[in-house]
């Protein structure tokens, strides 16, 4: 049976299901979920993230949590930790980088919350050198200060969608209509969640909730707050969310979410003000949102373009040039993809961030 005829069966006995249930079983189910089942990742994939279009990426982001664990006093042991680490490419050419600050690998106790069979595999032979431990979730990171990175993570999270009708709000589930799967609305019902949204939103707004991530946020800001560290969210998206940003991947092209579930990427732009309330919360300080291409900029992605493209001539060059647009033009990933940074109170901001 597939997977869609099993969501069918379901809706059949059950009744429509919310879009955080359906991208739950779409994504995640082990015996038919997209990352259960393979490698999404590059040209023989569905999409691809910023650490497999170059190394400058990951270079930046692993000296960038280098500088912020020196400014910290070079705490040892500590927590280096990448949440959806993908092929493990971001984590190895940020710790390619980093091997010239002095203990900084030596400190090191690296930490990989992953769900994906498929990706761990991967990522066990890029990063074995480093004695990665993976992890099913945030929670089960160890009592240690936390540098993290969550690039494309939390896009991926399961979300809820409401449409506004007056002062109340109707779901926006999943159910069947001549055996396909199609949207519908539930009925109006009043959600506290979205209390604050009658100030900025009209009838027929749709609004997007993520239910898990603010839970996620706040578990790290706790960790950070109560041991110090670091964290970098790097995600497309923007402060608040407004709009229906529900999409789905399949070869690099978009494709409809429903027709084919578990085999195409399914995600959502991320709310980053929601991030930025639950990391309050926790008792952490965090970062203005910065536009990905002005904080690799900071950093100073331009220089290391240039010293790479020294060495190179041809094909590779352009291919080095066509990269650095891509990750920093703000008609490519510069202005679409955001970053919030995490940090405690009494520290400063992590490098390329402004409070």
């Amino acid at each position: 049976m597939s997977l869609r005829a099993r969501l069918l069966e379901r809706i059949a006995t059950q009744g429509p299901m919310s879009l955080a249930d359906y991208m739950s079983e779409c994504l995640l189910n082990p015996d038919y979920g997209y990352y259960a089942t393979r490698d999404p990742l590059g040209r023989g994939g569905d999409f691809t993230t910023a650490p497999e279009i170059s190394q400058m990426f990951g270079e930046l982001v692993g000296l960038a949590l280098a500088q912020a664990w020196m400014d910290q006093g070079s705490p040892a042991p500590f927590a280096l930790a990448e949440l959806g680490p993908g092929r493990g490419t971001l984590m190895a050419d940020a710790l390619r980088a980093t091997r010239a600050v002095p203990g900084f690998h030596a400190a090191t106790r690296l930490h990989l919350v992953e769900a994906s069979p498929v990706l761990k595999a991967e990522q066990a032979k890029l990063l074995a050198p480093y004695a990665p431990v993976w992890l099913d979730d945030v929670q089960s990171l160890p009592q240690l200060p936390l540098f993290l990175i969550a690039n494309e993570f939390f896009d991926a999270l399961p979300i809820r969608q409401f449409v506004r009708d007056r002062e109340l709000w109707r779901e926006r589930l999943v159910g069947a209509r001549d055996g396909s799967l199609c949207h519908g609305l539930g009925a109006a019902v009043g959600q506290p969640a979205l209390n604050h949204r009658l100030d900025d939103t009209r009838d027929g707004d749709l609004v997007e909730l993520c239910p898990s991530a603010p839970a996620i946020m706040a578990q790290i800001a706790e960790r950070i707050a109560a041991q110090g560290g670091t964290a970098l969210i790097v995600d497309y998206g923007d402060w608040r969310s407004l709009g229906d940003t529900f999409q789905a991947l399949q070869n690099h092209q978009a494709t409809d979410p429903f027709a084919d579930p578990g085999q195409a990427d399914l995600t959502a732009h991320v709310d980053f003000e929601a991030l930025a309330l639950a990391a309050s919360g926790g008792g952490c300080a965090h970062t203005r949102l910065t536009p990905q291409g002005v904080f690799l900029e900071r950093l100073g992605i331009t220089p290391r373009a240039q010293q790479l493209a020294d060495r190179l001539t041809g094909a590779e060059r352009d291919l080095l040039v066509s990269a650095h647009r891509r990750l920093t033009h703000p008609d490519e990933m510069g202005n679409l993809f955001k970053v919030l940074g995490l940090f405690p109170t009494s520290a400063n901001p992590p490098p390329g961030l402004e409070r």
